[in-house]
């Protein structure tokens, strides 16, 4: 019915984010801007937050969307994993072949997989939504992962997006 009245083709205000109705309006569109930025100049761990319905998620696929070319993406939407699960999604997502029962060296090979993207002229970043629901100890490993570094630059950027509390969490 309103569809109609106001020309539209579909219903913008679904429960799930479709990017081709971002408002980049109050400031959204130059939060955008920033973490594009951030992504692309090394800055590490970027911090996300805001109320249940603000906008993070929306926010978080226009920036999946909108990234240069030369970055990677591993895009974490449940972040609710173990220390160890955390590191075998990030694995999965750059497809780092595990043999099995070699658990031990995942880390290894997730910093040996980020510098060949390095070396190839490519970035990645993990954008790991809801990150204020994640276990202390996945948080703890987060912030490990920020420490992979080549001689001079970061190898994974991290973009964490959350409600406030995730505030007194880090």
């Amino acid at each position: 019915m309103y569809l109609a009245h106001f020309g539209l083709h579909q219903a913008p205000f679904r429960i799930t984010p479709h990017t081709e109705f971002f408002f980049a309006g109050a400031n959204r569109g130059e939060t955008l801007e920033a973490l594009i930025y951030a992504i692309t100049h090394d800055e590490g761990i970027v911090k996300v937050s805001g109320e249940v319905g603000s906008g993070k998620t929306m926010l978080c696929r226009m920036l999946l969307e909108k990234l240069p070319g030369n970055v990677e993406t591993v895009y974490l939407a449940n972040p609710m994993l173990s220390r160890d699960e955390i590191l075998f999604a990030i694995a999965e997502e750059l497809r780092i072949p595990l043999p099995e029962g070699r658990n031990h060296l995942l880390l290894r090979s997730l910093q040996e997989r980020l510098l060949e993207i390095y070396a190839a002229g490519r970035q990645v970043v993990a954008l790991i939504d809801e990150a204020h629901a994640m276990p202390p100890d996945a948080l703890e490993e987060i912030r490990l992962l920020s420490n992979l570094e080549s001689n001079r630059h970061k190898l994974l950027q991290i973009v964490l997006f959350g409600q406030p509390e995730l505030d007194s969490r880090l």
